[in-house]
This record gives C-alpha cells, structure tokens and sequence, in this order.
C-alpha cells in the first residue's frame, strides 16, 4: 500500500516527513556533509588533547591557525565566551559548528568545490 503525502510533504500516517533522501536533495545532503567534515577537521585540529572539547588555553593556542579560516579575532576571551553558549568552560562542537557558520569558517588546506 501507498501513504499518502499532504501538499506539505508530511506523511500523514507519521506526521513527519520522508525518512530517506530524496535523488533532488542528495548533491545539498552530500555538501552539507562535506562542510559539517570540514567544521570536524578544524574542531580536531583545535583540540590539542583529543577530549572532543576545546577549552580557553587551547583555543589560544590555536588562535593563529583560526585566524587563517575565519579572519582575526580580536578579544580571543570575549572570542571563547561567546562561542561557549552553555558557560561549562569548554567549547563542544555543537558550539563550534554554530560559530563556524557564522564566521564561514574555511579550512586553508582543504579541496574546494572546484568538482562540483
């Protein structure tokens, strides 16, 4: 049997929507994938302890290296706090990919989009 879709695209036996990916939304799913890998290679190479967090003196460290995806960074503290939505002291990477977008965090050394 067939279910059927109101004119939202929501399935009605559900209430959500289609559970797979759809061929017209795979290159979007494909590049979003690829710039959230982007976002982890430069959480990773921020992360100098390999704890999946970035505290304060590890984001200074890395200040230089940020700089070259994202610009300067003027008051790295001010920088931290801001990023550090929840205040633990540590910037997850949820926190970090919201920063990121907002910067148009782009990593120096990856490949760009010239394939697509």
């Amino acid at each position: 049997s067939t279910q059927s879709t109101g004119s939202s695209g929501i399935n009605a036996e559900y209430g959500v929507g289609a559970d797979y990916i759809e061929f017209r939304e795979f290159r979007y799913f494909l590049l979003s994938l690829r710039q959230y890998f982007e976002y982890y290679a430069a959480f990773a190479r921020s992360d100098a302890d390999g704890d999946k967090r970035i505290d304060l003196v590890e984001f200074r460290k890395a200040k230089p290296m940020m700089e070259k995806w994202v610009g300067r960074i003027g008051d790295i503290e001010g920088e931290f706090n801001s990023i550090d939505k929840n205040g633990g002291g540590m910037i997850l990477f949820d926190e970090f990919c919201e920063w990121a977008i907002k910067k148009n965090l782009d990593l120096e050394d990856d490949v760009e989009h010239a394939a697509y």
